[in-house]
């Protein structure tokens, strides 16, 4: 009877392909995390057309992602021998990938909720450099998730799927004759070449609400798109001017970026380049610190007291009131803080070819007699930035040169920033030797997850990206206290400001706050504290440093030598962007140039910051593209390299 009862049973279940059950469950997998992400994002964020376009458009990437997906289960099925498809081994075979499928899909949608939780994007260009440097990522994964229970959950639950299904569903094991697998093909061949014709990433840019543009994607549609576009040519992709046009009108608002083979002479107004400041420093410390928005610090505005020396520092320093990060990563912060350029699209200059000796600000000091040096808490070989500094004639320091015994503490990121900042101490203490002024680039990473750090320094537990910022703010208080009673210590500017925001989840493409960052000038002999109100630019350090010091170089900079600008009462600006969109502020409005030569443009409301679509203004519109077209076709032609001294 029971043999029976299961025979009947066996009948009862519906017979499908073994590529229409993954199908199946891909798209099942794919719609419950948009679900959950919709859920995650706060379903008030969208109108109900909105939501219908998430969900629609979304099926639309999934459908086409699926189109990919399939692929090799089409193939397994086309050359599968017919006297194998009623074997029972075949049989258990297939479950088996099948319960892999499950599993990979499944880890697939957590890895994609992970990612979802630190960018608000589905996977993109970040995603993509994060394959690259395994190590670090798999590292920093491990030390903030519980990795071992993650997997056997996710294996538990696949393993309950297909264990439900398989209650319902058989395999079909019938003769497929020659016809059929044509078909299957046929299937094989125009799926992915229909897809590739009419599904474009772009089409996820259906709306203004970027949430719901994002939540619309499909994970594995935009990690193939970004792995493609990973080099996006600024005159192919976006909306450009005559290149008369676009010199004419920099020119017109006082950026006269000299070529590279042209040294001039000192200012001899000197003094509108220095500002505040009653002399020259002879060195300078500029501490890039890791993930650090203006929202954390209390000068800022922020009540939680996660920053209290930056906030009595800032008593002390010239506070710069409203400065943008350009990009949402590190290595655009490195871009910015090197050679003072506009983010041009695709990849950082940091990680591209031919980014040896650029008019970079370590170059033309090293040629002006400096000791350069870049120091960070982590492995330099994460993100290019050891060859790329290495080649633009810094020394480099990372945490393979710190001597075990300085390290309280560290994770797969870095060594903690009270280790980094003793370590950099050492460094200045030695070239103090030599009497020659010094420019050091300190790159943090305490700030960044997992927040690990040594315990019993701050009254907030590791863990959390407050007691990151906290301890962050305790370790730059004890190296500028320790560096007070060094020699070089009087003679010198510390520059301090993040490399990027903690986060750039917004409704629009670009949401202005989620760019502010801070920036402190501290000379206490030679700076009186003060504040500086003008809009200004990530790019705009490097051009100002320099006119402080008294050296040659900054007419070779985009960015903005900033105590002159005010001087001359040059236009206020800032640029900000996030790899594909590129973003020109000014006079609170906000032109974004985008792909495919789209043009958006916002008011920007300045107390919020808040962005609401509004009309282009061409003159604006012309200053971008002027900006971003001449920076991209000058490292095209190799125009941003330093010409050897004669």
């Amino acid at each position: 009877m029971n043999k029976l009862a299961q025979t009947r049973s066996h009948h009862l279940r519906h017979r499908i392909p073994l590529a229409v059950l993954v199908a199946a469950i891909a798209l099942v997998i794919w719609l419950i995390l948009r679900v959950v992400l919709w859920v995650d994002v706060g379903v008030t964020q969208f109108s109900i057309l909105q939501t219908l376009k998430v969900f629609g458009v979304g099926l639309w990437f999934d459908l086409n992602a699926l189109s990919y997906f399939a692929i090799p289960f089409l193939l397994i099925s086309l050359f599968s021998l017919n006297r194998w498809r009623s074997k029972a081994w075949v049989n258990k075979a297939r479950w088996v990938l099948t319960f892999l499928v499950t599993f990979g899909l499944i880890f697939g949608a957590v890895s994609e909720y992970i990612f979802w939780q630190e960018f608000i994007t589905r996977f993109n260009f970040i995603a993509v450099d994060y394959l690259i440097y395994t190590k670090e990522v798999i590292g920093n994964i491990r030390e903030s998730y519980p990795v071992p229970l993650i997997l056997l959950a996710i294996a538990l639950v696949a393993l309950a799927i297909v264990f439900g299904i398989s209650r319902f569903v058989s395999f079909d094991t019938k003769h497929r004759p020659y016809k059929q697998k044509l078909k299957l093909l046929i299937a094989a061949i125009a799926l992915p070449v229909i897809s590739f014709q009419l599904a474009n990433v772009d089409q996820m840019e259906f709306g203004k609400n970027a949430y719901a543009n994002e939540l619309a994607g499909n994970g594995i549609f935009s990690f193939s798109a970004a792995a493609r576009r990973n080099e996006l040519d600024y005159d192919k992709f976006y909306k450009t001017i005559p290149n008369e046009l676009a010199l004419s009108t920099l020119q017109s608002v006082g950026s006269n970026r000299q070529p590279t083979g042209v040294i001039l002479p000192n200012d001899a107004n000197h003094k509108a380049a220095l500002g505040p400041f009653t002399r020259s420093p002879k060195n300078v410390v500029l501490i890039s610190v890791e993930s650090l928005s203006a929202e954390y610090v209390g000068v800022y505005g922020n009540k939680q007291n996660l920053t209290p020396y930056l906030d009595k520092l800032a008593g002390e320093s010239l506070v710069f009131d409203k400065i943008f990060a350009t990009g949402t990563r590190t290595v655009r912060g490195l871009d910015a803080l090197s050679i003072a350029i506009p983010p041009i699209p695709g990849q950082a200059i940091v990680h591209r070819p031919n980014s040896d000796h650029l008019a970079g600000i370590g170059e033309l000091l090293n040629q002006q007699n400096y000791e350069t040096f870049f120091i960070y808490g982590g492995y330099g070989m994460f993100d290019s930035m050891n060859a790329y500094f290495r080649s633009n004639t810094y020394t480099v320091v990372d945490r393979t040169d710190f001597d075990a015994k300085t390290i309280q503490s560290e994770n797969v990121w870095g060594v903690d920033d009270e280790s980094l900042f003793n370590n950099s101490i050492a460094i200045f203490d030695n070239n103090a030797k030599t009497n020659k002024p010094f420019f050091a680039h300190i790159m943090t990473t305490t700030n960044h997850r997992p927040y690990t750090f040594p315990e019993g320094k701050i009254d907030l537990p590791q863990g959390s990206r407050e007691g990151a910022v906290k301890y962050t703010d305790y370790a730059i208080g004890k190296f500028i206290e320790n560096s007070k009673n060094k020699p070089w210590f009087k003679d010198t500017i510390f520059v301090i400001v993040a490399d990027h925001c903690a986060s750039v989840a917004g409704k629009t493409k670009l949401p202005v706050d989620k760019y502010h960052i801070p920036l402190f000038f501290y000379a206490p002999d030679m700076l009186p504290a003060g504040h500086y109100s003008r809009v200004a630019s990530q790019i705009d350090i490097v051009p100002t440093l320099l006119d402080v010091l008294g050296t040659k170089g900054a007419e070779h900079f985009y960015g903005q030598s900033l105590f002159k600008a005010e001087a001359e009462k040059l236009p206020e600006r800032a640029f900000i962007s996030n790899y594909q969109a590129l973003g020109y502020l000014k006079n609170n409005n906000l032109i974004v140039l985008n792909p495919k030569r789209k043009v958006e443009a916002y008011q920007v409301d300045p107390q919020s910051m808040d962005s609401t679509p509004t009309k282009v203004d061409e003159t604006l519109l012309n200053e971008a593209i002027a900006y971003y077209q001449t920076a991209n076709r000058a490292y095209k032609v190799g125009a941003l390299k330093l010409k050897p001294q004669n």
